[in-house]
């Protein structure tokens, strides 16, 4: 159901992070000790403050990855000097911020070096089979997380796993090496994972999840430098106007072939749909339509009141973790700006396509969620076996007994989030 932003790399990890109200006698006193703790080793030159220049990123990246930085087809060169300019003009970035910024983006763009220079050796990755997806398309905080891992108790059906999404690409398969005993992209998930445990006491209550569980594809959409992963924790303006404005197909044919290398590098038969989730959809569905024109799409539907509050406390609370300062109004303002925005260009989407699709109310889900998913199954033509329907059955209830605190509850609307509701109603 949430958008979790990635945590500090660990060797080029990422992982979500999220500090709720119940950490936050907690979490600032980690976070005091660690940006006290990073500006001594700078001012002692023990180590050297992380850069978040464009040409050192790319030239750190291309070490890490041991591949040359791709011909810029997708306009990520762009996007990465708008982004690097904002977290140093309006970010307002701790120490802390720092650090996971550098290490973000080094480990997004070395990723992408690894996946082109992967393509250049096996240019037939790009002309692989893949099955007709199953798009969720849901705003952040609609339960599009809920709809996928209902999905995914499907074995007819495939998904992102969590250490996919982040590390896409082994480093020995990129360089053309055999892979080894150990995969170490799974490692860096569970490792990644920890860490945020460890910076946020609460984070499994919050979003149950492990290095090999369905997750979101928002890492992938990282490696284009592009996406809401970046605006989710950090005020970045530029960056975010250029995501809106610009064409988003290149950017779909680069994750259409991500997907592509995914089913590649598990030597698996492309047969199995993938459910596909990001929120980010939304906003660019459309260009998803044109690079997959045979989707299969559900549309969640939430108050969006209740979404832009939600989002409202999620996102205040990750930019807390890496900014000196947050401004809850702003964010809200912007978050409303953006379910409102995205909304708008799903009708748009759906007014020019024929894929076949279902709507699906939150609410709905959490009163009968048997009975949505049998709606949802006879639009992708499928029975719903016993069997299916026991694994989901399970999987609700295991989700019941670790029901996370609701964030931004809707009856605490206020300012962008009611004029929002009003507007919508």
């Amino acid at each position: 159901m949430a958008s979790f932003a990635p945590a500090p790399p660990v060797s080029g990890i990422v992982a979500p992070l999220f500090s709720p109200p119940s950490s936050a006698a907690v979490a600032p006193v980690r976070l005091r000790l660690a940006n006290a703790a990073l500006r001594r080793l700078w001012t002692k030159g023990w180590a050297t403050m992380p850069s978040l220049d464009p040409g050192q990123l790319i030239e750190k990246a291309a070490a890490k990855a041991r591949a040359a930085p791709d011909d810029d087809r997708s306009g990520w060169k762009r996007r990465l000097e708008l982004l690097c300019d904002d977290l140093e003009r309006h970010a307002q970035l701790s120490d802390v911020g720092r650090t996971i910024a550098h290490g973000q983006l080094v480990s997004a763009l070395a990723s992408r070096f690894r996946a082109h220079a992967l393509w250049r050796r096996q240019p037939g990755i790009a002309a692989r089979p893949f099955a007709a997806p199953i798009v969720i398309v849901g705003q952040m905080r609609s339960g599009s997380t809920r709809m996928q891992r209902l999905l995914a108790c499907d074995p007819r059906l495939t998904y992102t796993r969590f250490f996919e999404s982040w590390n896409p690409i082994p480093g020995a398969v990129a360089d053309g090496r055999a892979p080894g005993a150990i995969d170490a992209r799974k490692l860096k998930g569970q490792v990644g994972l920890t860490m945020a445990r460890l910076l946020n006491p609460d984070f499994s209550a919050i979003h149950p999840t492990s290095w090999q569980a369905p997750d979101e594809e928002i890492g992938l959409h990282s490696l284009s430098i592009y996406g809401s992963a970046f605006e989710a924790q950090w005020r970045v303006p530029a960056h975010t106007a250029a995501v809106e404005q610009e064409d988003a197909v290149p950017v779909y044919r680069e994750f259409r072939q991500l997907l592509q290398t995914l089913c590649w590098l598990r030597g698996a038969a492309p047969a199995r749909p993938w459910i596909l989730k990001v929120p980010q959809f939304t906003q660019d569905l459309a260009a998803l339509l044109q690079v997959f024109p045979d989707a299969r799409l559900i549309h969640l539907h939430r108050d969006p009141a209740e979404v832009v509050a939600s989002a409202t406390t999620l996102v205040c609370n990750q930019m807390r973790i890496q900014s000196h300062e947050v401004d809850p109004a702003w964010v809200e303002a912007e978050w409303a700006r953006k379910v409102r925005l995205r909304t708008e260009r799903v009708a748009m989407a759906r007014a020019r396509s024929s894929a076949p699709e279902v709507d699906v109310g939150y609410h709905d889900v959490t009163r009968d969620w048997a009975g949505e998913m049998e709606r949802v199954y006879r639009m992708l033509r499928l029975p719903l076996t016993a069997g299916v329907l026991a694994r989901m059955r399970r999987y609700m209830e295991t989700s019941a007994s670790t029901h996370r605190p609701r964030h931004g509850d809707a009856r605490a609307r206020s300012g962008a989030a009611a004029a929002l509701a009003r507007e919508t109603g």
